[in-house]
């Protein structure tokens, strides 16, 4: 087998509540935004949740045409939207790269829920006839990765990783893996959601996972605060530009940062609660330690999963005493769905977009709504503001329903 390549990052797109590119994004994430709000899309009265952080402002008629704004669902729109941003980023060019040997690998959790609801209610009210053909293309998520390789003409790897709310890191990390093991050149890689809906709401909700918070509905995501009630949906994509090193530095690409990790696991243990104690998130991060041939005390920065529900939050923070020891207390932790929200299949995407911004800036973001100390996070979550510190290398962990955990480890670009 040959040797593996060097992974590198050369450009990153997003759309997010708090910002509709990469600038807006990241300084209204280090300002401590949050763009939680009462929700405006649906009428939320019957719902026990009342809030969410969407994405506004956006206008698909500013970036398609009216057939491909009736053609495209809304995840599909924020997808592509975002891949050519991270297309312009790097640089890219037509002649820079052989497009058979670019590709996609970009996922998402529920794909088209909206148009599920919207055609399930017109089939209800005019019958089956009235469905639309597009029906299909517009729900399964594998429509994202496939539109922005037709927007980009991207002939090379495309893939959909679907794990609910890991599946933006782990498309991060199997992008990665295609480009070490020699299959691409440059993957386009990442996450896409909307799932603002009232049925994604009210199943959320029922089941107890989401804040129904009602009073200041800016501060309803609190990761590790002791008054923490639960996570607040979000919308968006994130997508970022992975490449071989040897063909970025033959073009003359600006390096963000390097991937130098992947570990990815499963829990066996419950449908939507994590394992006892964190261990299979633990079990995640040490494969990505291991893969990046790092100690844990190198460890400057941790992007957490941070979802604001009692029992996630207490139990990564338990994972990560588990993996790093005392160690833990000495680096920066910090919950980018406190301003954001929870993207579900985009948050790892979007998460990672930040930490490798955090690397680039050597700025950490903070956890927004830091209001009471809880005993079982005892961690240095950079509350409330954001801090300032030479970041070498961090970590960005996905965990989601089924028990599938996954984490990605970049590093400060150096020859």
């Amino acid at each position: 087998m040959s040797e593996l390549k060097r992974v590198v990052v050369t450009g990153l797109g997003a759309v997010t509540p708090v910002g509709l590119d990469i600038p807006s994004f990241w300084e209204n994430l280090t300002a401590g935004k949050s763009a939680t709000d009462f929700i405006t899309c649906f009428d939320p009265k019957d719902h026990k949740c009342k809030v969410a952080a969407e994405v506004k402002g956006f206008e698909a008629t500013d970036h398609f045409d009216r057939k491909e704004v009736k053609n495209y669902e809304r995840f599909i729109q924020f997808g592509v939207v975002a891949a050519r941003e991270a297309y312009k980023d790097a640089g890219l060019r037509e002649g820079d790269y052989d497009p058979d040997n670019a590709g996609v690998t970009v996922g998402s959790g529920v794909g088209g829920i909206e148009v599920v609801e919207d055609q399930t209610r017109l089939m209800d009210q005019r019958g089956p006839r009235r469905v639309t053909p597009f029906l299909i293309p517009k729900i399964i998520c594998n429509e994202a990765p496939g539109m922005i390789s037709i927007d980009l003409g991207l002939r090379g790897p495309n893939t959909c990783v679907v794990t609910a709310c890991a599946a933006g890191t782990h498309c991060i990390g199997e992008a990665g893996r295609t480009i070490a093991m020699g299959d691409a050149d440059i993957m386009f890689a990442g996450g896409a959601e909307s799932s603002i809906t009232p049925l994604a709401i009210a199943g959320f909700g029922n089941m107890g996972a989401l804040s129904e918070e009602t009073e200041k509905p800016e501060t309803a995501s609190r990761p590790f605060s002791k008054n923490r009630n639960g996570f607040v949906m979000g919308e968006g994509a994130g997508i970022m530009v992975l490449e071989s090193l040897d063909h970025a530095k033959k073009r003359g690409a600006r390096i963000y940062a390097e991937l130098v990790g992947y570990g990815l696991s499963g829990d066996a243990y419950h449908i939507t609660a994590p394992s006892p104690g964190g261990e299979g998130g633990a079990r995640a991060i040490k494969m990505a330690l291991r893969k990046a041939g790092i100690n844990p005390e190198q460890m400057d920065y941790i992007n957490a999963h941070g979802t604001s529900t009692p029992l996630n939050d207490k139990l990564e923070t338990m994972g990560l005493k588990l993996v790093f020891g005392d160690h833990a207390y000495t680096f920066c932790v910090s919950s980018n769905k406190s301003m954001i929200g929870h993207l579900i299949g985009a948050a790892g995407a979007v998460e990672g977009i930040a930490t490798v911004l955090t690397i680039h800036n050597d700025l950490v973001p903070p956890t927004i709504n830091y209001e009471e100390p809880d005993p079982d996070c005892d961690l240095d979550y950079v509350p409330n503001t954001a801090k300032e510190r030479t970041v070498n290398y961090a970590l960005s962990s996905s965990l989601g329903f089924g028990g599938h955990n996954t984490s990605v480890i970049f590093k400060k670009f150096t020859d």
